[in-house]
């Protein structure tokens, strides 16, 4: 599981900060990408990386804000041209499908691959055998949501010193007590799969939330994320300004993030007043309060061992 910045900056492109894009790479646990928000000119920063867009399958969208959904155009289209043939779905608050709809039938675009558009509102919003994303509506102008995904939990390891104890022996009746409750051995000793296998392994937990004011009650939503990615869009010397245009400073993401007892914190939707400069100064003020922070970056990646 790994996380791509494929933009950082907030409301207009700067020569160092794309708007708003984030890339969860699935690649071993399902082959597939998905994207956090689509800015424009998204699809030029996906030729920068080693991201195919055939690979995306999963697209949400954290609000309806230009900066945040401007490329999908260009990117529903070209994805027809390289090779896209599987199903794409966008989740989006209200209003998603109708922009989607709308700037595909005006420009003639004809897409070669299934497109599904779901709306949602607050609460779970997908499932499968690996992974819950549920959402949760932030403190915006606008309708804007937090995305928090976790992975489910793995069975434990076989506890193979115990089963070899017991005078079961490797082989294949060792991949048939981790698949099954119940195994019965040749020689006929039933073997109770709980009774050697250790404790589930914790699935791990992004949350990615989008444009806000930091409230008291989305520290319910965030606790024990092992990676909070959360807006900056401005320094602690601009927090009237924040709460102004309902964005959040380093300081009370970096606040959200100590009483939240996440692992660690990313910083990005960071407006255009700042330069590279200024990205140690930001980065401190937040490090004062939360140490394990950082501040994301164009093409900055990290990756989100397993337990």
């Amino acid at each position: 599981m790994e996380l791509v910045f494929l933009g950082t900056g907030s409301g207009v492109p700067s020569k160092e900060r794309n708007v708003s894009a984030i890339a969860l790479k699935l690649l071993q646990e399902q082959n597939s990408i998905w994207l956090f928000d689509c800015g424009e000119a998204t699809q030029h920063q996906i030729l920068r990386t080693n991201i195919k867009p055939r690979k995306i399958t999963k697209i949400f969208i954290t609000h309806l804000h230009g900066d945040h959904i401007f490329g999908l155009p260009g990117l529903l289209s070209s994805r027809s041209f390289q090779g896209g043939e599987d199903l794409l779905t966008i989740y989006g608050p209200e209003g998603i499908k109708d922009y989607i709809e709308t700037t595909l039938a005006v420009s003639g675009t004809t897409l070669t691959y299934p497109l599904s558009i779901v709306e949602f509102t607050e609460g779970e919003v997908f499932e499968d055998e690996q992974f819950t994303i549920s959402c949760k509506q932030l403190d915006h102008g606008i309708p804007s949501y937090g995305f928090r995904i976790t992975e489910k939990d793995k069975p434990g390891r076989l506890l193979v010193d115990k089963l070899k104890a017991a005078g079961i022996e490797p082989g294949p009746t060792y991949q048939q007590i981790k698949e099954n409750d119940v195994v019965r051995t040749d020689d006929g000793q039933v073997i109770h799969r709980a009774q050697y296998i250790g404790p589930d392994k914790r699935g791990r937990v992004v949350t990615i939330m989008g444009d806000t004011r930091v409230s008291d009650n989305e520290q319910s939503f965030v606790e024990g994320s092992d990676v909070l990615v959360h807006e900056a869009t401005f320094g602690e010397e601009k927090a009237d300004l924040a709460k102004a245009y309902f964005h959040s400073t380093t300081k009370q993401a970096a606040t959200l993030a100590r009483e939240s007892n996440v692992g660690k914190l990313i910083l990005t939707h960071i407006s255009s007043r700042y330069q590279q400069e200024d990205d140690q100064q930001l980065v401190a003020e937040a490090q004062a309060i939360f140490p394990v922070t950082e501040l994301a970056s164009d093409f900055y990646q990290v990756t989100i061992e397993s337990k």
